[in-house]
């Protein structure tokens, strides 16, 4: 089977958008290359977001904070998934795009950006159950 490409924009790229890029790489493993952006990059990971993961096993911390234009290179996509960012997101070549209303766990406790962060990844299981 021919790898899909996934690429998960939210504004920062420090939270949701890191986290299903995340969960893509866990769950598709090798069938599966993706990649996350943010239209405006905060340039940081969330440390509550590498908690989160690091709950599961996952090391975020080696993740980056990038810009779509970092990502253009990797065009195009098999989908391009937004977390509820609206016209902020940019278009990249793409075969879908999915719009994803997700809240922003920035500034949630814990318990409730864990609850996020579960929500993120029961989606992306679909998504690539869907592709």
């Amino acid at each position: 089977m021919e790898k899909k490409k996934l690429l998960f924009v939210c504004i920062e790229n420090s939270n949701r958008s890191q986290m299903s890029q995340a969960f893509a790489k866990i769950i598709g493993g090798e069938q599966i290359e993706a990649y996350s952006a943010g239209s405006k990059p905060s340039g940081i990971v969330n440390p509550k977001a590498i908690a989160a993961m690091q709950e599961l096993g996952y090391d975020l911390s080696k993740h980056d904070s990038k810009s779509l234009q970092e990502v253009e290179q990797y065009a195009p996509f098999d989908a391009v998934v937004t977390m509820g960012c609206g016209d902020a997101c940019p278009w990249m070549p793409a075969k879908q795009f999915i719009d994803w209303q997700i809240p922003d766990p920035k500034h949630l406790e814990p318990a409730q950006f864990n609850e996020v962060r579960d929500m993120i990844k029961d989606k992306v299981k679909e998504l690539i159950a869907s592709l």
